[in-house]
């Protein structure tokens, strides 16, 4: 699909952004919107999943027809049933008159299921009869009608992990997802973001009748860098606030760290500083960032260098390698040692480290040891690597016992939050 019809979608639909992930998802969906294959529509909250049943109806044959959007979510467990499918008088207290459900209202059209996630097992399999046979029974009815309709859903669930779980048919899965759309994060859209914010700022200053807010340099890199786990949702509702509550229209980054929730903004870089007792250190320089650095790379290779003199004197079993954490990730790992990930590849020494920071080292203190060079030689690599999610692991499992299962030390250690530090350990079984 050309560029300019894409962007003739967005135009039509109030899509914002020219991330490439999210124009290959708009060109799925009007490439399958003339078809009448069931399509689910997977990604976070607060993306936008909204927007892409409404463009599949409108290129599809069926555009003419009715479109009706369903929340599976909002809907109690007792009354869905009736809901998409309607019922006959009397079949339960309450059920005055027959009601038309949804499937037959929409009978010619599309109808959108979202959060579908959250349907009860039972409805799942009627849900899958109309899927398959295009045929439902209403609720308390022993006669079967017939309905065509167009199914698009969507979720912000696991629906892999839902189908494992037993909270979600897997047969109902692969006949909902014949095509599938994953519309990316925002944090996977960083250019967007700030086009985002200004249309949102514009939207708010022709509603509110006031200036349009602007930003700094340093403010539009925070809101780039920042993680956004409500995405598209949560930066229009902090765009709103700050444009209601700010006098001041130009935002700096520090009126903008304000309105950003405290447990997300350890997840920007270490440029703007982490929550806690570090929230007021930030680098000045380039030249301080390199410095930190620099740091980090001579204390990699100071614990390497004590490993590698332990295991050749005896004086640490082999073994002990495997409780060793670097930063660098080229390190790997198998039973008797640790080696670069490269079939052939010279470890970085402090001689190399002095000499490509020469300009910087002489007003750092820390740095004069920097004279203890040693050599080493290549390391020939012949075994699987330690993967990222086993090194942050042992490293959660390593920091958690050091503080004796306090969770929330530990959490400050690793610089995340308590929260993210409890779905880690719910995710790879910490006991």
């Amino acid at each position: 699909m050309q560029s300019a019809e894409i962007q003739a979608v967005k135009q039509r639909f109030g899509i914002i952004g020219t991330s490439d992930l999210l124009n290959r998802a708009i060109d799925i969906a009007v490439q399958v919107a003339p078809t009448d294959l069931s399509v689910l529509i997977t990604g976070e909250s607060g993306v936008g999943k909204e927007n892409f049943p409404q463009i599949i109806h409108y290129y599809s044959h069926r555009k003419h027809g009715p479109y009706i959007a369903v929340n599976c979510g909002a809907i109690p467990e007792g009354t869905i049933d009736s809901e998409l499918f309607g019922h006959e008088k009397g079949s339960f207290t309450g059920a005055t008159a027959d009601r038309k459900g949804y499937f037959e209202v929409a009978d010619g059209g599309t109808i959108f299921l979202d959060e579908v996630g959250e349907l009860p097992l039972s409805t799942q399999v009627r849900l899958l009869r109309v899927l398959e046979t295009g045929e439902f029974i209403k609720v308390g009815s022993s006669k079967t009608q017939k309905t065509n309709v167009r199914v698009v859903a969507a979720t912000n669930l696991n629906m892999i992990q839902a189908t494992r779980e037993g909270r979600f048919r897997e047969d109902l899965f692969y006949r909902l997802n014949t095509v599938p759309i994953s519309v990316p994060p925002l944090r996977e859209r960083k250019e967007d973001i700030v086009l985002l914010f200004r249309k949102f700022a514009s939207d708010f200053a022709e509603k509110y009748r006031m200036p349009t807010v602007k930003l700094t340099d340093d403010a539009k890199m925070m809101l780039t860098n920042y993680y956004w786990n409500g995405n598209v949702r949560q930066l229009k509702n902090i765009t709103e606030q700050i444009s209601v509550i700010e006098q001041q229209r130009e935002i700096n980054s520090t009126i903008l760290r304000s309105y950003l929730p405290k447990d997300e903004l350890e997840r920007l870089p270490a440029i703007f500083g982490s929550v806690g007792e570090h929230n007021n250190k930030s680098f000045s320089s380039e030249r301080e960032i390199l410095y930190q650095v620099l740091f980090d790379m001579k204390k990699d290779m100071n614990d390497l260098k004590k490993l590698v003199n332990e295991i050749m004197s005896g004086q640490a079993p082999v073994d002990h390698a495997k409780d060793v954490h670097f930063s660098n990730s080229y390190l790997q790992h198998n039973d008797n040692f640790f080696t670069p990930a490269t079939k052939k590849a010279d470890f970085v020494n402090d001689k190399t480290i002095r000499d490509n920071s020469s300009s910087y080292a002489s007003s750092v203190d820390d740095l004069d040891d920097f004279q203890d060079a040693e050599e080493y030689h290549e390391v020939e690599s012949t075994q699987q690597p330690l993967s990222l999610e086993d090194m942050e692991k042992q490293m959660i499992k390593k920091t958690l016992e050091k503080h004796r299962g306090k969770r929330k030390a530990a959490a400050e250690e690793l610089k995340i939050s308590e929260r993210t530090l409890y779905r880690k350990i719910k995710e790879y079984g910490i006991e």
